[in-house]
């Protein structure tokens, strides 16, 4: 009936009435997002965070801090590899009793955001920290980056949980019609010296036939 659809029609309201006032009563609990901190590196991608206060006597749904990335410009070439730099500074710890010179273990399968290094000289692996600095690369051919030792993905727009990719034209989120692909051969010398009976030295020129392949501009 009329009367009966009306209800339920009335019902529906209220129950969507009281899920808005939930939701707003939810973030009503929260204090305002705080100021970011300082990024945690000053080149090469780092991550800074942002902090709230739960004004509730209860537990408040939600996440009391979030990320973002920073500093995403290239270090200059004499800057040094990050999680390297890691590894470096335990170089006056004892270990074992003896100090080492510690080198980074890349691409670890098991826990790429632990700092686990290797003495130089004796090859041992050794985790001196559970977790690297945030900011530090999860894998050397990735931009995903270790935040409070866990691994986040990094999109090619730098930004976390971002799945963007760079086309075949290095072009990010590009559909790759901005270059063009030229495949082709070319030759090269390769001087090779042989040593004669007679004492001489002797040189061989062998041309070698590559092939190859370019991506241009368009």
């Amino acid at each position: 009936s009329q009367y009966s659809f009306s209800k339920t029609a009335g019902d529906l309201i209220l129950l969507l009435s009281r899920m808005a006032r939930s939701e707003e009563d939810r973030d009503t609990l929260w204090d305002a997002w705080g100021s970011w901190s300082e990024c945690s590196r000053t080149c090469g991608g780092g991550a800074s965070y942002s902090l709230r206060r739960c004004l509730s006597s209860k537990t408040c749904e939600g996440q009391n801090i979030k990320y973002r990335t920073c500093s995403n410009v290239d270090c200059p070439p004499d800057a040094g590899d990050f999680r390297a730099q890691q590894c470096s500074a335990y170089a006056d710890v004892h270990y074992q009793g003896q100090y080492h010179e510690w080198l980074p273990v890349y691409n670890d399968p098991e826990n790429p955001c632990a700092l686990k290094c290797k003495a130089k000289g004796s090859g041992a692996v050794v985790e001196l920290a559970p977790k690297v600095l945030d900011g530090t690369r999860c894998y050397t051919e990735s931009l995903d980056m270790c935040i409070s030792g866990v691994c986040q993905i990094v999109g090619c727009d730098h930004e976390l949980g971002s799945t963007a990719k760079e086309d075949n034209c290095g072009i990010c989120s590009g559909d790759g019609s901005s270059c063009r692909l030229v495949r082709g051969h070319y030759k090269s010398q390769h001087v090779a010296s042989s040593y004669h009976r007679s004492g001489r030295n002797l040189d061989k020129r062998i041309i070698i036939l590559r092939s190859c392949q370019t991506v241009f501009p368009l």
